[in-house]
């Protein structure tokens, strides 16, 4: 039995020390056949790299690869702050984050990774859209020896070594909890996402759906609206939503894009007569907040997401070890009552 290091590696291909150094690491000077018996020899000895070691060795920093995307950019730009910070403040190791956007969640990730695979990060850090098609490129990036770490939300079968994201199903079932105490009787209430295929968004429609079958189940559920993160889509199914006969007594907004409906909602004139619960804080919910038009908001923690996701990366890269691998944060309830102590710390 050989061992699981570079010793044991190159032992078991009768290779030399080097040249399974070289494959390891992604440098030149050995062909792509070499490489890959290497990689496949490793993976077959159960090797896993001593990142803070290499980093020391090779007196640079760690370059991690972060892949996230443009919208909603307030959302996922507090990740990044956070992803910045924590790096900043590491001690263990010195590691430079390295951002790459696509343009919406689920659209241009797999091209992006794609065309960034070969330079060899010590480790990605990406917020997965639709997962399913994703699963193979992340697959293939571990099998490489690069660790994957997922946020904001999930890819929990694509072999990631751990998921930071805000407990999308408590989200979903507080919404329906608030509501469920506050409708009459009859009432019918909607659900806007984003898309369905995100676990995130599912786990959010799940939630409401369960707490409102358990706790109002005389509401009305009215079939679920997907805008895909674009929100000309968010204003546009809103727009048919509310001009229904049967407009809805309640909305629930699953995702970060709440700016479209909101104004929907404003030019029909039924601020205050319907319902409506948001996700996440940023600018334009403040005044809706503040005059009560928007009962509450479910804040995901993005930041606190971000610097996170690096804390769970480094105890992995030196102790070979997740805390867990599915980290779930508390969504944090803000109402009017509230506000002003988180605008005091975001």
């Amino acid at each position: 039995m050989h061992e699981a290091n570079i010793k044991g590696i190159a032992a078991a291909l009768n290779l030399s020390i080097g040249t399974v150094d070289r494959a390891l690491h992604g440098r030149r000077g050995i062909s792509e056949q070499t490489r890959q018996l290497v990689l496949e020899k490793a993976r077959e000895l159960g090797y896993r790299p001593n990142y803070a070691a290499r980093s020391l060795k090779l007196n640079r920093s760690l370059r991690v690869g972060v892949f996230l995307p443009t919208e909603f950019q307030l959302f996922f730009d507090a990740i990044r702050d956070g992803i910045t910070a924590a790096c900043a403040a590491s001690t263990l190791m010195a590691i430079q984050p390295l951002f790459y956007r696509y343009p919406r969640l689920g659209e241009g990730d797999i091209e992006l990774l794609e065309a960034h695979r070969n330079e060899h990060f010590d480790a990605c850090i990406v917020a997965p859209g639709n997962p399913k098609p994703l699963e193979p490129m992340l697959r293939s990036l571990i099998q490489e020896n690069t660790p994957v770490f997922c946020v904001a939300t999930d890819a929990p079968n694509s072999g990631r070594v751990a998921a930071v994201t805000a407990d999308a199903f408590a989200s979903g079932a507080m919404a329906a909890e608030l509501l469920s105490r506050m409708l009459p009787k009859a009432a019918s209430v909607a659900v806007m996402t984003g898309e369905l295929t995100t676990v995130d968004h599912a786990e959010k429609v799940h939630g409401f759906q369960d707490g409102i079958r358990q706790w109002a189940p005389q509401l009305k559920l009215l079939p679920v609206a997907e805008c895909f993160e674009q929100p000309e889509r968010a204003y546009q199914l809103a727009g048919s939503l509310l001009n229904l006969k049967t407009c809805p007594s309640a909305i629930y907004m699953t995702t970060a894009h709440c700016a479209p409906v909101l104004r929907a909602c404003e030019e029909r004139g039924l601020l205050g007569r319907i319902l409506l619960i948001t996700t996440d804080l940023f600018p334009e919910v403040f005044p809706y907040l503040q005059s009560g038009a928007v009962v509450a908001t479910l804040h995901q923690r993005p930041l606190t997401q971000g610097k996170l996701v690096i804390e769970q990366m480094i105890r992995y890269l030196t102790q070979r070890t997740v805390e867990r691998s599915e980290f779930r944060l508390a969504p944090h309830l803000v109402m009017r009552s509230n506000l002003k102590l988180f605008l005091e710390t975001e």
